[in-house]
């Protein structure tokens, strides 16, 4: 069996809903990377007696690794640290080369370059330095160090990690390569993992699929295959060891011959990352209704992209479709905004505007009023220019309330770009 882990994310903000938790997830797939098997991934509240429930909870379950983010803090509700040092009968101590890890990193700031420091900020310097007796402090990115509590007879390994995603996140290779969490993790499997992604095929299809390759594929028992839809692409991820290689590519083979024409990518590669490949010496603009500049905002995440995306109109008010991208008023009065006719003006338009070579436009119905019989909610029309081709113009009717049809059509928006280019 694989070395198992478990994750507590602390914090009685994410437990409340008033922040979303980014830690667990990414916490989890760095380990399910790493061949660490992820039996829990708990949260709880800043409360002492709550955290050493979880810690129990998850050494009742024979993990051979814990996994703490946040409360590393120098605040009164900053309680991972001391409470896993009791519930793994460790004193603190203060750890000296951190401490002053610590103080240089405040005095760095600027605030307090020379001097003596403030009593409170020394009070928190002397809070964060405490380190459970026989664990490695990890350098902090931050203020906070992490903390690596070696295995013993009755407990197992725990890495205590800082709260804010980009300092845990930056400390990630450190707390991996520390002597307790490298033995701890020493015993695990080694898995590959492949992805597939494809865009209109509904997870119905897709276990009918899975249903006859438990008979037809030979090994399919050795894989471990999730599937996750999103934003109307399904993402399926098989998690092997290596010798089942071959019952891998008899699953790949046989997707691909049953949903082919819908399977965009076999390698994880995301359709953000094929589009700006398919771009590379073009120009793109978008002209946005319905989607508000969601679609720009996604052709505009990647770094460098600016040397394919020009920008784009969001074109909300009709007379922005008229004024600024040249949408004929008497179009828009004869066969409505959301239409075909001025999908396409909208994005021959925009292309003119801004000079690009590929454009793409969105105008439709979100809701959750506005609808009609001939145009209910959900109602979206595309269009994409490319230069040298005849525009292409789409219709397409999606479920849901109003940010699901956004961001529906967003990836919609990008599917049939590609499709253009390719």
């Amino acid at each position: 069996m694989s070395t198992r882990a478990g994750i507590v994310v602390t914090g009685t903000e994410v437990l409340s809903g008033r922040i979303t938790d980014r830690n667990g997830p990414w916490v989890s797939a760095k380990l399910l990377e790493l061949g660490v098997d992820v039996l829990h991934l708990l949260v709880c509240g800043d409360r002492p007696a709550d955290l050493h429930a979880q810690l129990q909870f998850l050494v009742d379950q024979g993990a051979d690794l814990i996994v703490t983010t946040g409360g590393l803090g120098p605040t009164a509700d900053d309680l991972t640290v001391p409470v896993v040092a009791a519930h793994t009968g460790r004193p603190l101590h203060t750890d000296w080369a951190i401490r002053e890890e610590i103080e240089n990193v405040i005095r760095g700031w600027g605030k307090y370059r020379d001097g003596d420091l403030p009593a409170p900020v020394v009070a928190a310097i002397d809070k964060q330095a405490l380190i459970p007796e026989g664990a490695q402090a990890i350098s902090p990115t931050g203020t906070a160090p992490g903390v690596a509590i070696p295995a013993t007879r009755e407990f197992p390994a725990v890495l205590i990690l800082p709260g804010p995603p980009h300092e845990l996140q930056s400390m990630w290779s450190a707390a991996m390569g520390s002597a307790p969490i490298a033995a701890a993790i020493a015993g695990r499997d080694h898995y590959r993992q492949e992805t597939i992604l494809a865009f209109g095929l509904s997870e119905a299809d897709l276990a009918v699929s899975l249903r006859d390759a438990e008979t037809s594929v030979e090994g399919f028992d050795h894989l471990e295959i999730t599937t996750c839809m999103r934003g109307g692409e399904l993402e399926i991820v098989t998690r092997f060891q290596a010798d089942s290689g071959a019952a891998y590519q008899s699953l790949e083979d046989l997707i691909l011959a049953r949903h082919g024409d819908r399977v965009y990518s076999t390698d994880g590669s995301t359709v953000d990352d094929l589009l700006a490949r398919a771009l590379s010496g073009r120009t793109i603009g978008t002209a946005e209704s319905c989607t508000g500049g969601m679609v720009a905002e996604r052709l505009t995440e990647r770094p460098g992209s600016s040397s394919y995306m020009l920008g784009g109109v969001v074109s909300y008010a009709n007379e922005v479709k008229s004024g600024v991208l040249g949408v004929p008023a008497d179009l828009i009065a004869e066969l409505g905004a959301v239409s075909e006719p001025v999908a396409v003006a909208m994005a021959e338009g925009v292309r003119r505007v801004l000079g690009c070579d590929v454009s793409v436009s969105t105008t439709g119905i979100a809701g959750p009023g506005g609808g009609s019989p001939a145009k209910p909610v959900g109602t979206v029309c595309f269009g994409i220019a490319v230069a040298g081709k005849d525009t292409i113009t789409v219709t397409r009717r999606f479920p849901g309330d109003r940010g699901t049809v956004r961001r529906l059509a967003t990836a919609t928006a990008l599917h049939l770009v590609l499709g253009a280019l390719g």
